[in-house]
Parts: structure tokens; C-alpha cells; sequence
């Protein structure tokens, strides 16, 4: 099974983003996409999350076979779709623990309670594993958290939620190499032949402690080569003027 994008094409205010885009990410891999500013990689996440500002003009977007396109974002989500944002937002007056409680019960049966036991249970062991304190538990999502205390707290929202697809949108941005290590172990004690990750990073970085299956190299809305993670060494050694000198093209 496999989240499968075939000939994706989206605008954001009628301007053409993503340009007949094909990736397939089968369940049980890392991919990662890299590529300069601008070439629709952040676009690509949201599009396939369901954001509201993009417009998806053709192709198809196909979860383990059906399309999502005309799903709502929250449908998308409760079919195994999570995306990791970039900037994460913050949730005034709403606590850690029930932000994410509110979440798991919504994804229960008509009339099924959440065992509170149970979750705090497993709550607690996947912030031991994310390095983080209880006392985040009671703070109002994101608010007043470095950078670093977001982008854990997302991937332990992700660890919770337990979806089939993760996409992490520049996770990395703005992480000393510290947190970028704690970060890693999470998606790393995730991995699974039951769940795909679609990678969105600038850096090579990151994939020195989540080592991708593949890589790809995203320009212009398209794919435009991919490789293993040799891949992503040559873009950290050449930078993307490999792109404008017509060098890195498909195989």
C-alpha cells in the first residue's frame, strides 16, 4: 500500500505552484525531497493535507488506493495523513495532555470513552522518548516554546496519533543539533514496514540521523531526479546550481 501522487498540478491564487508532480511513498519507507526555495516543496505538503489556499487543477492524490483530493482536511487526517508543520501553531488556553486527548477521542467509535489511564501511560512514554519534561503536559499548546520545545511537541503529536503517512515539513528548521538528534529518535522509534514519511529538508543534515530510502530533487513543481542518500550528499557538496547548469536531471 502506498500514498501515490500522479500528475499533480496546483496553484495558490492562480498562480501555477506545483507542475505534473509523480512520487509514490510505499508503506515501510523514508523518502526525503530537497530542493531550493520556491520549487513547491512546502506547497506539496499542504496540497496533500488538504489545505484550503491551494488549488489542485488535475491530477490525483490516492491514499492505499483512494483519492483524498475531495476529502476535508480532518477526513485526511483520520484516514492516516499528518503533516509536521514548519512553523507550528500555537493553541492558547488549550493544555498539551487535552489538545492531544481531544484528538485521540475523536478518532474512536460513537459512544467509546479513552482510557485515561492508558493514555497518560502512553503519553508519558513517548515524551520520555522525546526528551521532554511532564510539566509540558499542563502548558497551552506551543505557546511560549522555543523552537525547539514546537518541533518536539509536534512530533509528539505524531507519535500519539499514530498515522500511516507522516510528512515533516522542514522539521529541522531552526534546530541546534541537539534537539535535531532528539527529533530524529522520534521519527526514527516510529519507523515501521506499516508506516510511510515524506521528508521535506533543506539540509543533508537531518538525513545523517533519519536515513531516507530515497531522495529526491524537487524544482520547478516537478521531481526532477532521485537517488539514494548519495543523493543528497552530492546537492550538499554542489549546491543547486547543478539545477540551473542542466546537470541534474532525471535518469
Amino acid at each position: 500500500m502506498s500514498l501515490v501522487i500522479k500528475d499533480l498540478h496546483a496553484s495558490i491564487e492562480e498562480t501555477p505552484i506545483l507542475k505534473g508532480l509523480n512520487l509514490e511513498i510505499p508503506k515501510g519507507e523514508i523518502h526525503a525531497i530537497m530542493g531550493p526555495n520556491g520549487s513547491g516543496k512546502s506547497t506539496l505538503s499542504k496540497v496533500i493535507s488538504g489545505h484550503d489556499d491551494y488549488e489542485v487543477t488535475s491530477g490525483s492524490v490516492t491514499l492505499d488506493g483512494e483519492e483524498i483530493l475531495e476529502k476535508d482536511v480532518d477526513e485526511r487526517s483520520r484516514d492516516g495523513i499528518f503533516l509536521a508543520f514548519q512553523y507550528p501553531a500555537e493553541v492558547p488556553g488549550v493544555s498539551n495532555a487535552n489538545f492531544i486527548r481531544a484528538a485521540l477521542q475523536a478518532r474512536l467509535p460513537k459512544g467509546e470513552e479513552l482510557d485515561a489511564v492508558a493514555y497518560y501511560k502512553n503519553l508519558y512514554s513517548k515524551m520520555d522518548v522525546l526528551e521532554m519534561d511532564r510539566k509540558f503536559t499542563a502548558r497551552a499548546v506551543n505557546e511560549g516554546f522555543s523552537g525547539g520545545e514546537k518541533k518536539r511537541n509536534e512530533i509528539l503529536q505524531m507519535m500519539m496519533l499514530d498515522p500511516k503517512y507522516c510528512i515533516l515539513d522542514e522539521t529541522d528548521s531552526g534546530l541546534d543539533i541537539d534537539a535535531l538528534k532528539i527529533v530524529a529518535k522520534g521519527v526514527n522509534a516510529m519507523r515501521s514496514p506499516e508506516r510511510g514519511f515524506l521528508i521535506i529538508t533543506h539540509y543533508q543534515r537531518l538525513l545523517d540521523y533519519i536515513e531516507p530510502d530515497h531522495v529526491h530533487v524537487m524544482s520547478d513543481g516537478q521531481i526532477v531526479k532521485s537517488g539514494d542518500k548519495s543523493l543528497a550528499l552530492e546537492l550538499e557538496e554542489h549546491g543547486y546550481d547543478f539545477l540551473k547548469e542542466g546537470e541534474l536531471t532525471n535518469a
